[in-house]
């Protein structure tokens, strides 16, 4: 079996701290200024709105980086990711403003999915398929580990409403000046293969093979955004207070990195399909049960991190599954579609979550959470692909 050589060694490890410094970011932006235009009497559906920024960059960027990726290499895209991701915090505390934050979360959307599309793109690219869950289950838990110290930032605000913008781009450049270390490589090209037959061809194709894999990120990232950029609201109008709410949002983060690597290693040994239906029913289950307890910080926050170890590692889980799915000369068009269904996701969470609390103030938000994730879960369940000739 193929094991790591050293120099793949060390730049796995270079690879997942930028993403951890990434995922605190991310992790961190999201309810923050939620929270501060909740301060200032913004409305909920045009805060959900506003942070839909990040996630219509990541879509506008999507159909354009796949052929700059394979002409220049993984190394220049994640400088460049970087670098826009750093200036982007930097400039937040110059001008408050609606209109021009929305831009600069676009622009941290564009980054942030060049850094991560090539990342995790070139980690699947050379990661033995004996070792392809537990490699990617770490990728996703250094994001989620970053992703769960983030909101614990927002409380800054209160000192200094741009010190934690401060922060967050200074740990961004401090990791970005890692990926100097190490050397670039192109992706894997097959002669023949639908590769050379355009984007959208190489799309089609992906997806043909890989459509069910797309679910997990699709609902991983419907669940991050509207938890952190649109329960913050409902929170708050349901008395829990901010220090209260980093809190119960960094414990789902944290249940996530606490079973991201085991159930990376079980999807190993079972199978992604097995593990991916089982943990978002009892994703929706817990969601459903926490609906009942939703004045109760303590409660909410025990229940938000037993939903994060369930829910927590789909993004990861997912990427995995599209790998099995997946000739090795599609990998970056699967991956780029990964981003792509976590996007869609993710500009749905906020919008939907602040129109479901705007014209359904009297259920929880919490049932909307449930409903999906039992949906999803019931897809992947009777959408059994054909295996082709790879563990599923």
């Amino acid at each position: 079996m193929k094991q790591f050589t050293e120099v793949e060694r060390r730049r796995f490890w270079i690879l997942v701290t930028i993403v951890s410094i990434s995922g605190f970011s991310q992790g961190m932006l999201l309810p923050l200024i939620s929270v501060i235009f909740e301060q200032d009497g913004v409305s909920a559906t045009l805060n959900g709105l506003s942070a839909t920024g990040l996630y219509v960059g990541t879509l506008l960027i999507s159909p354009f980086i796949e052929p700059p990726l394979r002409k220049f290499g993984y190394k220049p895209i994640i400088i460049i990711g970087g670098l826009i991701v750093i200036v982007s915090l930097l400039l937040f505390p110059l001008w408050k403003s609606i209109a021009f934050w929305f831009i600069l979360r676009l622009l941290i959307g564009i980054g942030d999915h060049a850094l991560h599309f090539s990342t995790q793109t070139w980690i699947t690219s050379f990661s033995p398929q004996h070792r392809l869950g537990r490699n990617i289950a770490i990728y996703g838990l250094s994001f989620g580990i970053g992703f769960a110290v983030g909101p614990l930032f927002v409380q800054l605000v209160e000192i200094f409403e741009g010190l934690p913008f401060i922060i967050s781009s200074l740990l961004c450049l401090g990791a970005w000046v890692l990926v100097f270390f190490v050397k670039n490589e192109k992706p894997e090209i097959v002669k023949g293969s639908p590769v050379y037959e355009g984007t959208w061809k190489r799309f089609g194709a992906a997806f043909a093979v890989a459509w069910v894999a797309f679910i997990p990120p699709f609902s991983y990232g419907f669940l991050e955004s509207s938890l952190n950029a649109i329960y913050p609201v409902y929170a708050l109008r349901n008395a829990i207070e901010i220090t209260s709410l980093s809190y119960i949002l960094a414990a789902f983060s944290i249940g996530g990195v606490v079973s991201q690597l085991p159930l990376g290693v079980l999807s190993d040994k079972i199978g992604r399909r097995k593990v991916l239906i089982i943990m978002l029913g009892l994703g929706a289950l817990t969601f459903g049960t926490a609906s009942f307890f939703e004045t109760s910080a303590l409660i909410i926050g025990t229940l938000f991190f037993i939903a994060g170890m369930f829910v927590g590692s789909t993004f990861s889980l997912g990427i995995s599954y599209m790998a099995d799915l997946t000739p090795k000369e599609l990998l970056p068009t699967g991956n780029l579609m990964c981003g792509i269904s976590f996007s869609i996701g993710s500009l749905s969470g906020p919008f939907f979550g602040g129109l479901f609390i705007q014209l359904f103030d009297e259920i929880s938000f919490l049932v909307l959470i449930a409903i999906l994730l039992g949906i999803l879960s019931c897809i992947i369940l009777f959408a059994n692909p054909q295996k082709k000739g790879r563990l599923i």
